[in-house]
């Protein structure tokens, strides 16, 4: 049985990532409309049937927006932290959810979520780390700034949807009001090019596989300059890019048969 991950949409405009095996998935956020969910996964054969719960991240509308129709058409339950539930505005809060504390690891169908917090301009904001048998997938995007939260769970992980989300130069040059570069770039905004480059030169597991630069700004980033940016790491893992109008590739990941997760 292998690890299957897409990123089904990402971007400022909406994100959404699967992470599942040949029986059980989970989707981190829901920031895109149930019928576009279903849309992408069936693009990619992904059974939808498999999804046995969404986790959210935090109450931007860019990663909950889809959350309430989606759990409501699947019948999953919706993770998140209370005060993040409580940030939604009404018209995007599932009808019901389970809350969890910050550092709490969460088994769902054999996957085992470990959350975390981390520096972004939310109430509450979380990362996540899904581990199945060995394998330990990171979804790592609205990084303000690394804190040693997201240190010590990159540094374990096999596969990364790490956000790359702009170029430093496009935007100090670009349309942006001052007050909304300062936004960006204040530590609990977004992880720039070169800062998640240097994120993973320093830090990533030494078996990691691949990585999807995600959360590219559609206005002060290009998918070749992010690309390139990371050109000389990819002697050691594969970079790939996501997309906010279509689902990346599905990526397959071998599992450690001897391994088990452990609640």
């Amino acid at each position: 049985m292998e690890v299957e991950i897409c990123a089904i949409a990402s971007g400022s405009n909406g994100n959404c990532y699967y992470i599942g095996n040949g029986k059980d998935a989970v989707l981190v956020d829901a920031g895109i409309s149930r019928r576009k969910v279903l849309m992408r996964m069936k693009e990619r054969n992904l059974d939808i049937n498999k999804v046995r719960a969404v986790f959210i991240s935090h109450e931007h509308a860019d990663h909950c927006r889809g959350v309430r129709v989606l759990s409501n058409k699947l019948n999953v339950p919706v993770y998140m932290t209370q005060k993040s539930y409580e940030s939604c505005r009404t018209v995007n809060r599932p009808n019901s959810y389970t809350s969890f504390v910050p550092g709490e690891a969460i088994s769902v169908g054999g996957i085992l979520i470990h959350t975390f917090l981390k520096n972004h301009d939310a109430v509450e904001p979380c990362s996540f780390r899904i581990e199945y048998k060995g394998v330990n997938v990171g979804v790592l995007t609205d990084i303000g700034s690394v804190c040693n939260n997201i240190i010590s769970h990159i540094s374990l992980c096999q596969a990364l949807f790490l956000e790359s989300n702009y170029d430093e130069d496009m935007l100090w040059d670009g349309p942006y009001p001052y007050h909304l570069k300062r936004r960006v770039t204040d530590g609990n905004g977004h992880l720039s090019n070169s800062e998640a480059f240097e994120l993973l030169r320093q830090h990533h597991h030494f078996k990691l596989q691949i990585v999807f630069l995600s959360h590219l700004s559609a206005e002060n980033n290009r998918p070749e300059i992010a690309k390139g940016t990371f050109k000389e790491l990819e002697k050691h893992f594969r970079v790939k890019l996501t997309n906010r109008y279509a689902p990346s590739d599905v990526v397959s990941l071998g599992v450690d048969k001897k391994a088990s997760v452990l609640v």
